[in-house]
């Protein structure tokens, strides 16, 4: 029987980065896993970075919908539609701000038999855990069902503020493994039972933000990401983006993490979905993004005069 791994955790814990080795393990062992990636606006702009791990085929983009409610039938019917394989297993990653508990309770309904029942991994920023203000409850949400907690970011801590963190954890889920990225084995995900914690209810409109996404045109310097990055307000928690910079006729994709942290990389290929500027989080609209646009434009004219 084939497993199914459903991977959450709050914008910017680093579920990405997580899928991404879990990914390359089951390749390695001659495994062959199938993904399922669920964002608000364009799931397709993440997926495709998976593309040089796994051939088209095997990954499908979930957008528009979030998949522990209203696109929950779009899910079940996805991994119903996943082709039989030898050794198959399938991850699906949430967006960050699933209702977890829904999501597992919807989701194990009406799956083939072939499949286990879902099991869920938990992506904890130990650095910003439970300092999200309105979100922490959200958060806290996000880990009271899965079997395995996963840890990230552990080398901005102390280990007194880790051993916090892990307390605090235990209290909410006594049942979960609590583990570092580096001790999560592939392996023993099939043997992995579905978390019978009790959870407390989440008031489910918390896990449902505006989102907005607006074509970006090519930009003129590496400046105007961090221009456009810093100009949009905190209450927007999650930035990302794709474009070309300058001349270039290569790709880069950057995103602004909850924390504030800017990161830019070599995107592969083209974006099926074109250059893109994406935003989560209350205060996300069209004019604000082109307004943002705009005036980080405008200041690279400046710096060319």
């Amino acid at each position: 029987m084939e497993a199914i791994v459903v991977i959450v955790g709050f914008l910017g814990a680093g579920k990405t980065t997580l899928l991404k080795k879990l990914v390359d393990d089951a390749t390695a062992r001659d495994w062959q896993p199938f993904v399922v990636l669920n964002d608000y606006e364009s799931a397709d702009l993440d997926i495709a970075q998976l593309s040089e791990k796994l051939d088209a085929k095997w990954l499908k983009a979930l957008s528009g919908s979030c998949i522990c409610c209203s696109g929950i039938s779009e899910l079940r019917d996805s991994v119903n539609r996943i082709p039989e394989r030898k050794n198959g297993i399938t991850f699906i990653e949430a967006n960050g701000t699933t209702d977890a508990c829904s999501l597992m309770g919807f989701l194990g309904v009406g799956i083939n038999e072939r499949f286990l029942p879902p099991i869920q991994i938990s992506v904890v920023d130990v650095n910003n855990w439970q300092q999200r203000d309105i979100y922490n409850e959200l958060e806290a949400n996000q880990i009271q069902v899965s079997s395995i907690l996963v840890l990230t970011h552990e080398d901005k801590v102390d280990e007194s503020r880790l051993n916090n963190v892990k307390v605090a954890l235990q209290q909410l889920n006594p049942s979960a493994h609590i583990i570092s990225v580096a001790e999560l084995d592939l392996t023993q995900l099939p043997e992995v039972a579905p978390s019978n914690n009790i959870a407390t209810k989440l008031d489910h409109h918390k896990a449902h933000w505006a989102s907005s996404s607006i074509d970006l045109p090519p930009l003129p310097d590496y400046q105007c990401i961090k221009d456009i990055c810093e100009a949009l307000p905190p209450s927007i928690l999650r930035i990302k983006g794709c474009t070309t910079i300058a001349n270039q006729p290569s790709y880069m994709y950057f995103e602004r993490c909850p924390d504030g942290e800017i990161y830019v990389r070599p995107y592969r290929g083209k974006p099926d979905t074109g250059a893109k500027l994406l935003t989560i989080g209350p205060g996300s609209d069209k004019p604000l993004l082109e307004r943002v646009i705009n005036q980080a434009l405008s200041s690279a004219k400046q710096r060319a005069e």
